[in-house]
C-alpha cells in the first residue's frame, strides 16, 4: 500500500444550515463558491446567522481527505499551519487520534476558520479566514518531510501563495496531485494553474465547473480530453452523472452511489479524493478506483460536515470490500 502525504489550509469549520439563501445575497456570495474574508467580515457573516443550527469539525479541503484515506487504511501525513491556540492543539491531536503523521507548524495568527453555509438543497458556500494557515510558506515543507511517502496531495486552496505550491509540487521522486478546489480560485489563477499542472502535477480532480474553467471547454469530456493532454491522469467529476476518469489512452465513467439523504455536498470532492486515491495506492483499476470515490463521496454527503459514526465507517468497509473483490455496485 502506497503512502499519501496532503498539504494544505488547516482549517476547523463551522457549518451552518441555512433555513434559505437570503444570506448569500445579502453578501453578494456566489453560492457553491469559496470566498477569503477577513476576520472582520467572517465575524460578520457569523452574527447574521446565529441562532440557526450549526456544528464545529476539522477542516480543511486536503485534511478532510487525509483523514478519511487514514480511516480507509493508507498510510498518511499532513502539512499545515495553525495558530498558538487551544484549535491549533486540537487540530493537530485530532491527526495524530486519527493515525495521520502531523507536520504542523506554529503561526503567530490564530487558527484558520472555515463557516460553511449549507443552503436548503445541501450546496454549500463558504466563507474562510485563513488566520494562521496563511503563514505556512516554503521554507517550512523541508525535503525530508516527505521521507517515506509515495504521493503528495495538494489542495487547490493553497494556490494564494504561488512559491509554496509550486515548491511542493516541484519535491522530486514523488507522484504529484491536485485537487482544482472552487471555480472562482482556477478562474483567479488560470496561468499559473495550468502551468503547474504541465510541468509538475501527475493527478488532477476537478468537478464539471472548475474543468470548464480550467480548459474553457463547455462540455466535460473535452475537458477532460485538455486536462489529460497536460498530466498523467485526469478526474473530472459531474455531479449526479458519476465521473470521467482518463489514464493516457483508457477513459472510464462511474456512476454515483445513491444517498439516503442529501443533507450537505461539504466535503463530498474531498472524500471522492479520499476513496480514489486509495484505489490508487492499492493497485486497484480505474473503475475500481472511481467506484469507491463515489462511495466515500455519496456517505458524506449525508450527514452535515465530514464526520460520521462508526455504523457509516463499517458500511463503507463493506462496500468498498465488495469493489476490491471486482464486485461493482454501480
Amino acid at each position: 500500500m502506497k503512502r499519501v502525504i496532503g498539504i494544505g489550509n488547516a482549517l476547523t469549520d463551522m457549518l451552518v444550515n441555512l433555513e434559505s439563501d437570503s444570506v448569500l445575497r445579502k453578501y453578494l456570495l456566489e453560492k457553491g463558491s469559496m470566498s477569503l474574508v477577513d476576520s472582520k467580515l467572517q465575524t460578520e457573516i457569523s452574527k447574521s446567522v446565529a441562532g440557526l443550527p450549526y456544528s464545529l469539525s476539522l477542516g480543511g479541503s486536503a485534511g478532510n481527505t487525509i483523514r478519511a484515506m487514514a480511516r480507509l487504511g493508507c498510510g498518511t501525513g499532513f502539512i499545515g499551519k495553525v495558530g498558538p491556540d487551544t484549535t491549533g492543539d486540537f487540530f493537530e491531536q485530532a491527526l495524530a487520534n486519527l493515525g495521520v503523521k502531523p507536520f504542523i507548524f506554529r503561526g503567530s495568527e490564530r487558527s484558520g476558520k472555515c463557516v460553511a453555509l449549507i443552503s436548503p438543497d445541501g450546496e454549500r458556500t463558504m466563507i474562510t479566514h485563513l488566520g494562521a494557515a496563511l503563514e505556512l510558506t516554503a521554507a517550512d515543507v523541508r525535503a525530508d518531510i516527505f521521507e517515506g511517502f509515495d504521493c503528495v496531495y495538494i489542495e487547490g486552496y493553497l494556490v494564494q501563495n504561488h512559491e509554496l505550491i509550486e515548491h511542493t509540487a516541484k519535491e522530486r521522486g514523488l507522484q504529484v496531485a491536485i485537487d482544482l478546489a472552487s471555480f472562482n480560485i482556477v478562474k483567479e489563477n488560470l496561468d499559473f494553474l495550468r502551468a503547474l499542472v504541465e510541468k509538475y502535477v501527475d493527478i488532477v480532480f476537478a468537478n464539471e465547473d472548475e474543468a470548464i474553467a480550467f480548459t474553457g471547454e463547455n462540455e466535460p469530456i473535452n475537458a477532460l480530453q485538455a486536462i489529460s493532454q497536460l498530466c498523467e491522469l485526469a478526474i473530472v467529476k459531474i455531479g449526479i452523472r458519476g465521473a470521467l476518469i482518463k489514464h493516457r489512452s483508457e477513459v472510464v465513467h462511474v456512476g454515483i452511489m445513491a444517498a439516503a439523504r442529501r443533507v450537505d455536498t461539504t466535503g463530498a470532492g474531498d472524500f471522492y479524493a479520499a476513496g480514489f486515491l486509495y484505489g490508487m495506492c492499492a493497485g486497484l483499476s480505474l473503475r475500481q478506483c472511481g467506484t469507491i470515490g463515489a462511495i466515500t463521496a455519496g456517505k458524506v454527503i449525508e450527514v452535515v460536515g465530514t464526520t460520521f459514526g462508526e455504523e457509516a465507517w463499517e458500511d463503507i468497509f463493506r462496500l468498498v470490500k465488495k469493489v476490491r473483490n471486482e464486485r461493482y455496485l454501480f
